[in-house]
């Protein structure tokens, strides 16, 4: 058994007085409980602790009696004086060596332990066998976890703890939530996977209309398309219990559509259906798939939505053509392919004025090019004017009213308008992650940073294998100057995704604002490593200039700013850098140029820490105002 105690190296940093008897306390209370269930305390390793029992089941049940220990300890402890610790148990071979034990048992167990979260306990698929049946609390087998170090794959399973019961640790799988899986191009071009891509993506939305199913978004399911893993360890990854799954074939007019809905968990059948028809059927197949999938989950469906399902969004097949392209480009989320999606899209509406997704889509991109790839005023413009359009020819339309909203809430600064038309976008699409997201973001601004947490919260469930919602949540904590508890998030999705360069810099700053400068330094490194998105640049300049490392983050600065003529790179990103080399003049010029090309970039960052140092400088102080934020949502700092 290995335990470990949460936030402990952070309070170190900030408090090693209060660390040292929060410690001290910490062993006091734990060491008792071993020797009553045959344990033998191996080694003690700072705030951790690795533990020998003579069976699984004691090991089990000594955790247990811990955590409960703690959790009723903690309800009527101060806060400075609350313990929260992680367990993990691991069955499995040790050699004793000088009172010590060595072997893979010890490692796999240490890494077993941080999967637990504050005041939970994790054990291996080898504990399991020995304990199922044997603890009157419930086990739940988690999502695969890679295990650092661990070679061969090792299952995990969470003990769900009385007072976790009621934050989903579900036994059974929600049938009523659905995967629709990547559809496999069989055509004999191997150009035509945008049309099986686009299948997927307009299936995704038509069952999105549906408000009884919850559809989990285009970003999670297309990480499923190499097809290496189960029906079984999906299910279990989105946590969906019904997956939807097929091919297409197009030749020429034809095309050929194999589909099947799948129970996650039992792998059942619940319908398939082959479909043989020709291309301009293709918005009939997909209407019928929908319906077909809402009456195997014996979902009824309303009058409003039968009509969603049955309206045609173009007779024009060039158009589709296009449209599907850009979709797939678009989604790549690269600035060169979006800029072909651009060209795409707008073919598309060249081929059908009354296209209304198509302005809807293309509105959106603009949107999300802004400040990124686009000068905001110019991406925001040529956005306004298609979505206007949109809205013309569609009401009813989630993206269009979620890119409304992001209008007024960016370019207008109407945060009125703003959060209607989040709330629009979420009532017509209720599984519209990105509209949960940028609700979310505004509630943020707002400074309602608890209802910003249950926005980014459901985006996650959403859209589970997505960052979006974990910067959110990020962000969330950033606000509240709260980085221990984003350090402890971040840790949480590198178990997930290990070689996210972006969450090894998000860590990154956290340490650095918490002090931890070895680990800061030990992140980047491993951001280094792996690839980093060019908009991205300006976070490690940051963090070297923060680590004393200026000449590297100037050099890197020189860089970024050379390529000014070819990409757009807002120059309110660099002034963090400046303000963090000493340079803090330049840091308000470049801030106070960015606001008059656009105050986006500004509004979305200027309570971060980073700006302190120049927080009450009048220049500052005028942009803040200028914002317009309402009285309710200004905080100090």
């Amino acid at each position: 058994m290995f335990t470990d105690m949460v936030g402990y190296t952070a309070l170190t940093q900030t408090n090693e007085s209060q660390a040292m008897q929060l410690l001290q306390r910490h062993n006091q209370l734990l060491r008792p409980y071993f020797p009553r269930y045959n344990g033998r305390e191996v080694k003690a390793i700072g705030d951790s602790f690795l533990v020998e029992f003579a069976s699984a089941l004691d090991a089990a049940k000594c955790a247990i009696e811990i955590q409960t220990f703690l959790h009723d300890y903690n309800a009527s402890s101060k806060d400075e004086w609350r313990i929260k610790v992680r367990i993990g148990i691991h069955l499995g071979d040790v050699v004793h060596q000088g009172g010590d034990v060595f072997g893979d048992a010890v490692n796999i167990a240490s890494r077993i332990e941080p999967i637990a979260g504050p005041e939970g306990i994790c054990i291996s698929q080898q504990v399991y066998d020995q304990v199922g049946n044997k603890l009157a609390l419930p086990l739940v087998k988690l999502a695969p976890k890679e295990l650092k170090n661990v070679k061969v794959s090792i299952d995990v399973y969470k003990v769900v703890m009385p007072w976790e019961s009621e934050v989903g640790m579900p036994t059974e799988l929600d049938v009523r939530r659905i995967a629709v899986l990547p559809f496999a191009n069989m055509s004999p071009d191997p150009n035509d996977e945008y049309f099986a891509d686009g299948m997927t993506e307009e299936l995704i939305s038509s069952l999105s209309g549906i408000k009884e199913l919850t559809v989990i978004a285009r970003t999670s399911v297309m990480k499923y398309k190499t097809g290496a893993k189960g029906v079984d360890e999906i299910g279990r990854e989105l946590n969906a219990g019904t997956l939807v799954e097929g091919s297409v074939r197009k030749a020429g007019s034809r095309i050929r559509v194999t589909v099947q809905v799948v129970n996650s968990r039992t792998e059942g059948h619940l319908w398939s259906q082959n479909y043989d028809r020709n291309l301009d059927d293709v918005f009939a197949v997909q209407s019928d798939i929908a319906q077909k999938v809402a009456e195997s989950m014996k979902v009824r469906l309303l009058e409003d939505e039968k009509a969603g399902l049955s309206r045609i969004p173009t007779k024009n097949m060039a158009a589709h053509e296009n449209y599907l392209r850009g979709l797939m480009l678009s989604n790549k989320f690269e600035y060169e392919a979006s800029l072909k999606a651009v060209g795409y899209f707008e073919e598309a509406i060249r081929e059908d004025p009354g296209f209304a997704v198509a302005y809807s889509t293309l509105s959106n991109l603009y949107v999300a090019l802004s400040g990124e790839a686009m000068a905001p005023r110019e991406a925001f413009s040529k956005a306004e004017s298609l979505l206007s359009k949109a809205l013309e020819l569609n009401q009813t339309s989630s993206d269009a009213h979620l890119a409304n909203g992001n209008l007024a809430l960016q370019y207008h600064l109407d945060y009125e308008l703003a959060e209607s038309e989040f709330v629009r976008a979420i009532d017509l699409n209720p599984s519209n992650a990105e509209a949960h997201f940028w609700y979310g973001t505004y509630l943020l601004l707002m400074t309602d940073v608890e209802r910003a947490l249950e926005e980014a919260e459901i985006a996650k469930k959403l859209d589970p294998l997505s960052m979006r919602p974990h910067y959110l949540i990020d962000n969330c904590y950033f606000q509240r100057r709260d980085y221990a508890t984003a350090i402890s998030n971040v840790k949480k999705e590198l178990l997930v995704e290990p070689n996210k360069s972006s969450y090894h810099l998000v860590l990154a700053h956290s340490y650095l604002y918490s002090g931890m400068r070895d680990e800061a330094e030990k992140e980047l490194n491993l951001a280094l490593g792996l690839k980093i998105n060019p908009y991205f640049r300006d976070s490690v300049a940051w963090i070297l200039a923060r680590l004393g490392k200026k000449d590297e983050a100037r050099k890197l600065l020189r860089e970024i700013e050379s390529e000014e003529q070819t990409r757009y790179q807002s120059p309110a990103y660099l002034a963090l850098v400046y303000v963090e080399l000493g340079e803090k003049e330049k840091a308000i010029e470049l801030l106070e140029k960015d606001f008059a090309e656009s105050p986006t970039t500004f509004l979305f960052r200027f309570r971060w820490p980073g700006f302190d140092p120049i927080r009450d400088d009048p220049r500052f102080i005028s942009m803040v105002k200028r914002l317009n934020l309402p009285e309710t949502s200004k905080m100090p700092g």
